[in-house]
């Protein structure tokens, strides 16, 4: 039955092919004798427009008449010559062809004969000569050729359309009768195809069953699990050394606060024993400025230490929160998000462009608020200074279940090598001329990995930057049934 099919397809498109072949032949004769056919048509009515401008001259003596004449003698010989070339070599057409390109030539030498009379102030003799009918002549002999090629061409297109029409009609036929043998074969083929495939399945359901979407699932919690291996080492490291930074400075000045701590004792517990001037001196610097600098320095590292401590709890502390899936108006958010730096950005003539259409998603509005609001102040934070703002905002559906927020300024811009520091905790990049810890943009992106999204910067320094939000549009698909 299979081969039978395919015999059948094969004739099909064999005869097809012939049929298609024919047709296009048919077609290019068809345009060909057109393109012929049109050039007849216009070196008749070109010498006719020669002939209509030499009488009006002659009637008028006004040099307008002569324009179409004048024009003839410029288009003729390139339409002659177009004529030649798509007669080409049909037998039909040849042998008159001489005899016209003679009776043409004749032609046009009575008619510029008599303008030149008339203009020679020889009007007598200009009518004479058009009384002599030898232009009649000349101009019957060329419009018979030329009707005659238009007739014959007439003719052979009506048979060419005709023999097109019942060529198209044999194909139309042959491709519906084979496509109906074709679906038969195949539907029986099917029939048979369809039993395999029902016991096929019906031994794999059970094995479908179990192993559905497995693949998915393992490539999700892998990443997962290689994303959550990359935070706690990065945390690591946070501990073991933005934290032990603190602790050394401390160990260090506690020792130096420990020997100034010595000369003050020796002066408060002498008990009456004289001191040396050199001991009292000592006892003195030690209060005035030893201890005091050595207790401001501990004091400024263990505040240090209480800020990244901090930090490290609010990261903690929005990991842990519960996850509120709930319909939320990215346009509304980004409205928000720019009336709340407004007037900082319009304080030096700068703008802000969030026309942007309404977007829904299904996600955590506190987080998205966070993260909006943290990007926003940033850009005003770190604008370029006595260049007005421009702050801008775009939602971009990427298809797949996902949106891009893209946020863009004209401020400083960032150094391509500090695009991932910035995301790390208590790391800063650019002129360290503003307060902050380095925990926003590294807040930022653990909020928007929470969501089961990322972020991203492109930026250039002394233009701008452009920060790219991926955001899954709903919560609920990428927490899997988990407690949000």
């Amino acid at each position: 039955m299979f081969g039978l099919g395919v015999a059948l397809l094969i004739g099909m498109v064999a005869t097809s092919l012939w049929l298609v072949q024919a047709n296009n032949k048919y077609s290019q004769e068809t345009a060909d004798l057109r393109r012929l056919r049109a050039s007849i048509v216009d070196v008749l009515t070109t010498v006719q427009d020669a002939e209509t401008g030499q009488r009006g001259f002659l009637l008028t003596g006004d040099d307008r008449y002569l324009a179409p004449y004048q024009e003839a003698l410029t288009t003729l010989p390139k339409k002659r010559e177009l004529l030649v070339e798509r007669i080409g070599s049909r037998p039909n057409y040849i042998g008159d062809l001489e005899a016209l390109q003679s009776n043409i030539d004749a032609k046009l030498t009575e008619i510029g004969r008599g303008v030149e009379l008339v203009r020679s102030q020889r009007t007598p003799d200009a009518i004479d000569l058009v009384r002599s009918d030898t232009g009649l002549a000349y101009m019957r002999a060329i419009r018979e050729t030329l009707d005659n090629y238009q007739r014959m061409t007439d003719d052979r297109l009506r048979i060419i359309v005709a023999d097109q029409l019942s060529a198209a009609e044999n194909l139309r036929w042959f491709t519906i009768g084979a496509a109906v043998a074709i679906l038969a074969v195949l539907g029986g083929a099917l029939a048979l195809i369809m039993k395999y495939i029902r016991e096929l399945m019906r031994s794999r359901e059970e094995v479908d069953e179990l192993n559905r979407g497995l693949e998915e699932r393992v490539d999700e919690r892998t990443r997962d699990l290689i994303r959550a291996n990359q935070e706690i080492q990065r945390f690591a490291y946070i501990v073991t050394h933005d934290l032990r930074a603190p602790l050394v400075n401390i160990m260090g000045f506690l020792s130096e606060f420990d020997a100034s701590l010595k000369p003050v004792q020796a002066f408060v517990l002498a008990d009456g024993t004289p001191l040396s001037e050199r001991d009292v001196q000592d006892a003195k610097i030690a209060v005035q400025e030893d201890l005091p600098e050595a207790m401001g320095f501990i004091r400024s590292s263990t505040r240090k230490m209480d800020q990244l401590i901090n930090a490290i709890l609010k990261i903690s502390r929005d990991g842990r929160r519960k996850l509120q899936a709930e319909k939320v108006d990215l346009k509304e958010l980004l409205t928000s998000a720019a009336a709340s730096v407004h007037h900082q950005v319009t304080a030096v003539d700068g703008n802000i462009d969030v026309d942007v259409q309404s977007f829904t998603v299904i996600s955590d509005r506190i987080s998205l608020d966070q993260i909006l609001g943290n990007l926003f102040d940033n850009a005003v934070k770190y604008q370029m200074p006595g260049r007005p703002l421009e702050l801008s905002a775009r939602i971009l559906p990427q298809g797949r279940g996902i949106v891009r927020i893209d946020v863009s300024d004209n401020g400083r811009g960032i150094a391509e090598d500090d695009y991932e520091r910035i995301f790390e905790l208590f790391r800063r990049a650019g002129e360290q001329d503003q307060q902050g810890e380095g925990i926003g943009l590294a807040h930022v992106r653990s909020l928007i990995r929470n969501l089961g999204g990322d972020i991203t910067v492109v930026s250039e320094l002394g233009k701008g930057s452009t920060f790219h939000l991926t955001l899954p549009t709903d919560l609920r698909k990428i927490t899997r049934g988990s407690d949000i």
